[in-house]
């Protein structure tokens, strides 16, 4: 696994990481075309834009992984500056930002992620958004299409789970496995935070079919990847046993309710998950309680 790395850097032939450590954008490079994955959130929009210009790189798609405020927010801007780019996105994820609550929480939760950034010193002239992202006019894959760059083949996954209209993105050609958050969300110290919001039997299933892939690289958006045939099952194993912990510690624990979301969020909201505002961890561990609870039952989302 590495992290505090140089952006961009090549990290194989064809594939490029871009951003900083709390947000990576992948550059997948084909003979042909280029595809950016990954939008990011404002604040990371210029500095992205920047180094696609230092690569003498203009996408020809741009590959919005799910509709979450970290995923989606810098999406505005590189369709200014990248009008002839296809925006790629996955089925519901038009829907989930349709939702109310969804548009008043990408707008707060940006201005929260820029507000920290710019205390790590990553301050951008840009502001935060005003109005939501939209993905009028996209192009919407289902699980198993593909898009050839020329001799690099994108192969959308439909990954549930985590989110409505999660993406990943697999390369056969070069092992690559860009898996959104189906993974988790990376903490370099910690290992993997679970983020089941749709489904806690979904994300492992989606973990369990990403390592039948056997990827050779997989490409974290957060803090991170892991390479080679040692760190490859590591991060699946990672993975599988944080969610299945944070399940038996929600199902095992008598107390009421309110009182396991406290303890939850007390454990999870410190080190890299404090970019995020206290408002959204809640939420999150609130998420996690309900779907605990839902698969212990033999329920779904």
């Amino acid at each position: 696994m590495e992290g505090n790395r140089q952006y961009p850097t090549r990290l194989s032939e064809g594939l490029i990481v871009l951003g900083h450590d709390y947000f990576h954008h992948y550059l997948m490079e084909g003979r042909e075309r280029t595809a950016l994955v990954e939008a990011g959130v404002s604040a990371t929009a210029d500095l992205v834009l920047g180094q696609l210009e230092s690569l003498g790189v203009r996408p020809d798609y741009l590959v919005v992984s799910h509709p979450h405020v970290d995923h989606i927010n810098g999406l505005p801007a590189l369709r200014t500056a990248f009008p002839d780019a296809t925006v790629i996105a996955g089925e519901g994820a038009p829907e989930f930002l349709a939702h109310p609550g969804t548009k008043t929480s990408l707008v707060a939760d940006d201005r929260f992620i820029t507000q920290f950034l710019a205390g790590k010193g990553l301050r951008t002239k840009r502001p935060p958004i005003e109005e939501p992202p939209s993905l009028d006019g996209c192009r919407i894959v289902r699980d198993g299409e593909r898009i050839d760059l020329g001799g690099r083949t994108l192969v959308f996954l439909a990954a549930p789970g985590h989110s409505p209209g999660n993406l990943a993105v697999h390369v056969p050609e070069t092992g690559v496995l860009l898996a959104s958050d189906s993974l988790g969300y990376h903490l370099p110290r910690q290992g993997f935070f679970p983020i089941f919001f749709t489904g806690y039997d979904d994300y492992m299933a989606t973990i369990d079919r990403f390592e039948t892939l056997k990827p050779r690289f997989i490409g974290l958006p957060h803090h991170g990847c892991f390479s080679g045939e040692e760190e490859t099952p590591r991060a699946f194993a990672e993975a599988r046993r944080a969610a299945r912990e944070t399940r038996a510690r929600i199902l095992g624990d008598a107390r009421p309710d309110e009182d396991i979301l406290r303890d939850l969020y007390h454990r999870s909201y410190r080190d890299e998950l404090t970019i995020y505002s206290q408002e959204n961890i809640i939420g999150c561990c609130r998420l996690l309680l309900r779907r605990s609870r839902q698969s212990a039952k033999g329920e779904t989302s």
